[in-house]
């Protein structure tokens, strides 16, 4: 079975740089290895040295970790930046659609109104159901071991994971009318998911939202099963950092996602001789630490070094590597 692991975090505190150092270490140590970028703004093409698209590229693979007999030769390399824009044809082909489906119940929508309706981008939330759809496809692809999740900021993070069971609900209510009449069901079917309702394209409606249901569902089982999944949240040593990864990491709980393993990026380890605003960053770097395992005592702290600058391209990489857990 496919394992996955999921770095979340506030902006700007290096998720993708660990979920690319963790797909390095994975492939080195012999695992068919995907790493996914959730998040808009993708930096995972800048940390590989590499272009990235929207289907899964193969890298060149690693070499093998020399701690790892086992290892006879190096897993596969794969990496993919999901851009909702990308889906954009395939939501208007499906919104048209629909509109030919409310044009036979009486309802207009022209053209020019599904093209307004589109003028803004992608609808609100179409990221997060790319990214559940796409966890599912690529797990049920059995093509890779382990798939590294580089997920949204805090907040898309949190849409990410409310989203199968927010739409779980709206999808159930809108089954429900289904014995209605078939224009009152089309009508409270729009209301009820909005843009969503695009999802259901030419096929029989009641077994496409079913099959959305199940994708959906499935994806739930996924991101709560302990067995299989793990989510890794990355922080920084700022107060303000650790009071967001608190937030985090108590409605991740909530929603029965296994948290067991904070990240803690940028600590200042080896300051410069002779800097005494080094040596002042390195104690405060320490009482932060302090804090963060004060606050969670129950979770693993891994740290991972500042290497002063951008994480960028393998060898620095491969530093980070070293700190994270396979």
């Amino acid at each position: 079975m496919t394992d996955c692991i999921f770095y979340g975090g506030k902006g700007g505190v290096g998720k993708t740089t660990c979920a690319a150092a963790t797909g390095l270490s994975l492939a080195a140590a012999g695992r068919e290895t995907l790493v996914v970028s959730t998040d808009p703004a993708h930096s995972l093409a800048d940390s590989f040295e590499t272009d990235l698209g929207p289907d899964p590229t193969e890298l060149e693979p690693p070499h093998p970790l020399e701690s790892d007999s086992d290892a006879d030769r190096p897993g596969g390399l794969w990496a993919v930046e999901i851009d909702p824009e990308t889906r954009k044809e395939r939501y208007e082909k499906l919104a048209r659609a629909l509109a030919k489906d409310l044009r036979g119940a009486g309802i207009s929508l022209s053209d020019d109104e599904i093209e307004r309706f589109f003028a803004g981008g992608v609808p609100a939330g179409s990221d997060e159901i790319a990214a559940l759809d796409l966890l599912v496809e690529y797990v049920d692809s059995g093509e890779w071991e382990t798939i590294v999740f580089d997920t949204a900021p805090t907040g898309h993070t949190l849409r990410l994971f409310d989203m199968p069971e927010v739409m779980g609900l709206a999808l159930e209510t809108a089954q429900s009318l289904r014995g209605q009449v078939r224009r009152i069901g089309s009508a409270a079917r729009t209301a009820f998911l909005g843009p969503i309702s695009v999802m259901t394209g030419d096929r029989d409606e009641a077994d496409d939202l079913a099959a959305f249901q199940a994708r959906l569902e499935r994806a739930r089982d996924l991101l709560v099963d302990p067995e299989r999944t793990e989510f890794r949240v990355v922080l920084i040593p700022e107060s303000m950092a650790i009071a967001e990864t608190e937030r985090l990491v108590e409605r991740l709980r909530e929603a029965d996602v296994p948290v067991e393993r904070l990240v803690v990026n940028r600590v200042l380890e080896g300051p410069h001789e002779g800097c005494p605003r080094c040596r002042s960053r390195k104690q405060r770097h320490e009482e932060r630490l302090a804090e963060i395992r004060t606050t969670f005592p129950n979770l693993d702290v891994v740290t991972v070094p500042d290497l002063e600058g951008e994480a960028q391209g393998r060898e620095p990489l491969a530093v980070i590597a070293d700190r994270l857990p396979n």
